[in-house]
């Protein structure tokens, strides 16, 4: 009886340490940037958690099955159903307390839109991180956001990798032509490539899309992260941006990006709207920009300006 005694205190104090350590690295995920060491803790923690909630109840059975026959039990039930399913809906305000975590989780990139314009983050590496900020023009508007889609292509004017697609991918496709035109070559390469039986980053020439040129490289680690820093190869970030129903082409903006500076502050620039070319030589899709016209004026207006921050120490 005593060793039944001790054995319950055992595994209730347990519990109750183990709640205290999962509250506490709960609180610090949330507040503090991602941290696998938090992260894992907590997550293992959990594990232990549960097998001394079964331990707990194995101990205290005949307790506790009063209370699963009490009209209580149907009342916590239904609360924790509707606070799971309003956590998992996410409305507004629920929304509102979650933005206040700094933990952003392991992922390398993050874009974000609000009311005063556009923020995307890029870090492949822990030395690297990149950010495109982007301010909202007048005729920007939250309830009816703009298709955007941001890339990175080569000095040789080839898609390398995609950062940020469309939530909507079909409808972007449609009213973002230049940036659709762009990835379409890139995974048609990747097709050839594959059927040649060859990674795409080993194929010096890839018909249609390449000449064999020292900056013909698709991948974009080689841009990103070279392997030798002081010998990088410059490339360019574009965003095409287009207002829903405001019938106006779609815009592009880009700027070049020099690796040789370990911290980079660069404004994009407006470098015109995608237009339909006849098919090239050889019977090929063809899109070029040109400088915009009279038909602008609310499009325009989306950007007030954009600024690419990149900072490799």
């Amino acid at each position: 009886m005593l060793m039944k005694k001790y054995n319950r205190s055992f595994v209730s104090l347990l519990t109750a340490s183990s709640f205290v350590v999962l509250a506490v690295t709960g609180v610090l995920a949330f507040v503090q940037p991602f941290s696998i060491g938090v992260v894992g803790l907590h997550a293992l923690m959990g594990f232990v958690f549960i097998s001394l909630i079964a331990l707990h109840v194995t101990n205290n059975f005949s307790n506790l099955s009063r209370y699963v026959r009490s009209q209580v039990l149907w009342l916590t039930l239904a609360i924790t159903a509707g606070l799971t399913g309003l956590f998992l809906w996410q409305p507004s305000p629920i929304r509102s307390v979650l933005e206040l975590s700094q933990n952003l989780g392991p992922t390398i990139d993050q874009f974000e839109m609000k009311e005063d314009g556009l923020v995307y983050h890029y870090s492949p590496a822990e030395h690297y991180k990149m950010t495109l900020s982007i301010r909202a023009g007048k005729t920007f508007d939250l309830k009816t956001p703009p298709h955007v889609a941001i890339w990175l292509e080569n000095a040789s004017f080839f898609h390398i990798k995609t950062l940020h697609e469309p939530s909507d991918i079909k409808a972007g496709r449609n009213v973002l032509p230049y940036w659709d035109f762009k990835v379409r070559g890139w995974e048609e390469a990747q097709q050839k490539a594959v059927e040649s039986g060859k990674d795409l980053r080993e194929q010096e020439e890839v018909d249609g899309v390449s000449d064999a040129t020292l900056n013909s490289s698709f991948d974009p680690a080689d841009y990103v992260l070279p392997a030798d820093p002081d010998n990088p190869m410059p490339y360019q970030m574009l965003i095409e941006i287009d207002q829903p129903n405001d019938d106006q082409p779609s815009l592009v903006y880009s700027v070049e990006i020099d690796n040789t500076d370990p911290r980079a502050f660069q404004l994009l620039d407006l470098i015109g709207y995608p237009k339909r070319e006849e098919s090239d030589e050889n019977g090929k899709e063809a899109w070029s920009l040109y400088f915009v016209d009279e038909r602008f004026d609310s499009a325009l207006e989306l950007i007030d300006s954009a600024l690419l921050t990149i900072d490799r120490t």
